[in-house]
């Protein structure tokens, strides 16, 4: 893929490029605690975006989306967002550096890459943190890596319109080979916890489906989460979000709660409890009960947020009942996407096998899934040009 990039680069702009890969990412546990505040588990895999760019001497982004196989060019005088929907997510990364005080040249670029679309690895923020993090390599701005990721974050707010956590971004530039990154989502705070899973393979069981309640249901989540922080204030001053929130707390104060809310806000204080003490297992190099932590995780967000959907639990129940399978649950935001499973690398064919016919015969969809290996985040590709020919 990577020398593909490279020869399309010079077959366009008849120059040699810098090459930068930027991951996708999954979320091993910590769902729905980013806007509330908690921690986050992710990791960088080895889905990536791939970019070769170069100077040109002009004000012009010249632009090439590989697997689109679309060109476009852009005045870097003028930017602003385009009706172009690929090229936002560049043209907010220019956007950022710009607004920081730094000066863009004209530049080439062309990229693409093998992180499925629609399944919920976040190619977008790999998009923005392998562009942000290109550009400061190649004109020297020399920014620090957080301040590129809280710009690729800024880009898919004011570009893309998707008002995004920094997870995404956070996990694609700073993952690490074989370790998941706890994030604290109110400092920022982060910590690296080793995952040797040497014997055991992360596979992605994508349903293929997405519910149309998944947006709506999302902000009402959110409301809902606010609701039971506004509750709980009256009685502890202390408490800014559910992060600062106890299950003692909680249940004290249960009978002021409409019931629903008061789901939502125990299943939150409850996924930042399993990572907390998920990172404990790693630690200790307890993956089953690591794996538990996920089947817990899943069954709060199938009972108590009530974010997931037919597809997604008839996954994690059929994974359960596998001896080869440590932990699963669904990941993202819900009604759809990827569940994650961690499995033996042994029964890695007959688990894909066994779920690829079984959801085929319940829902009629074809399966698709995906391993991924756990790598480290945004970084320069070596190149050796003479396999790059235009």
């Amino acid at each position: 893929m990577v020398q593909d990039i490279v020869t399309k680069f010079k077959e366009i702009y008849r120059q040699e490029p810098v090459v930068v890969r930027s991951p996708g990412r999954v979320n091993l546990i910590g769902e729905h605690t980013d806007y509330n505040m908690g921690f986050v588990l992710p990791a960088a895999i080895n889905k990536e975006i791939y970019f070769a760019l170069a100077p040109n001497g002009t004000n012009t982004m010249r632009a090439h989306a590989y697997d689109l196989e679309e060109t476009a060019e852009f005045d870097l005088n003028h930017v602003q967002r385009s009706e172009i929907g690929w090229a936002n997510y560049l043209l907010g990364v220019v956007a950022q550096l710009q607004k920081a005080g730094h000066d863009v040249p004209g530049f080439d670029v062309v990229f693409g890459g093998n992180i499925p679309i629609g399944a919920g690895l976040s190619s977008s923020a790999a998009v923005e943190c392998g562009l942000a993090y290109g550009l400061n390599y190649l004109f020297a701005y020399g920014i620090e890596k957080f301040d590129l990721v809280k710009m690729a974050q800024k880009a898919e707010h004011e570009y893309a319109l998707v008002m995004c956590g920094i997870m995404d971004q956070f996990a694609s530039m700073f993952g690490k080979h074989n370790h998941v990154v706890k994030l604290d989502c109110r400092s920022l705070e982060y910590k690296y916890y080793p995952l040797e899973i040497d014997d055991y393979r992360i596979v992605l069981c994508d349903t293929q489906v997405k519910h149309s309640l998944a947006s709506s249901e999302y902000n009402t989540r959110r409301q809902e989460c606010e609701t039971g922080v506004a509750i709980l204030q009256k009685h502890y001053p202390e408490v800014h979000s559910l992060r600062d929130v106890t299950l003692e707390m909680l249940a004290q104060h249960q009978a002021e709660f409409d019931p629903t809310v008061y789901k939502r806000c125990t299943y939150v204080v409850q996924e930042n409890l399993r990572v907390e003490e998920g990172c404990n297992d790693l630690e200790r190099g307890d993956l089953e009960a690591f794996g538990q932590k996920m089947y817990a995780s899943h069954q709060g967000l199938q009972h108590d947020y009530e974010v997931s959907c037919p597809e997604l639990d008839f996954l994690a129940d059929l994974a359960k009942e596998s001896d080869a399978v440590l932990g699963a649950r669904m990941m993202g935001g819900g009604f759809g996407g990827c569940t994650i499973n961690i499995v033996k690398l042994t029964h890695l064919d007959a688990f894909t096998q066994d779920m690829t016919k079984a959801y085929k015969e319940k829902f009629g969809i074809d399966l698709k899934t995906y391993v991924a290996e756990i790598v480290n985040g945004s970084s320069l590709v070596p190149i050796d040009f003479s396999k790059a020919s235009a």
